[in-house]
């Protein structure tokens, strides 16, 4: 369980608006979804979540959250944010 403080980037936030993520999904995604590293010593969570929805012209029932996290000693700071729709 993600305890730890969990800060926004700037650069994540405009991401998010840009692929369709809402901050709680994000926040959902780092508490509850699964984690894996990567190369550059981040760690992408991956959750999917209900959609049932269009997005950008097309009909989707799932949309997948994936934020990429850098972790700090006192919090996480979440330095972009993907999406994927299926």
């Amino acid at each position: 369980m993600i305890d730890k403080f969990i800060e926004i980037s700037q650069h994540a936030r405009e991401q998010m608006a840009e692929r369709g993520a809402k901050e709680k999904e994000v926040l959902v995604a780092i508490r509850e979804g699964e984690a894996k590293p990567t190369r550059s010593g981040r760690v992408v969570y991956r959750k999917n979540f209900q959609f049932n929805g269009i997005w950008r012209g097309k009909s989707y029932t799932i949309k997948q959250v994936a934020p990429v996290v850098v972790e700090e000693s006192e919090k996480l700071v979440v330095v972009t944010v993907y999406t994927f729709y299926f």
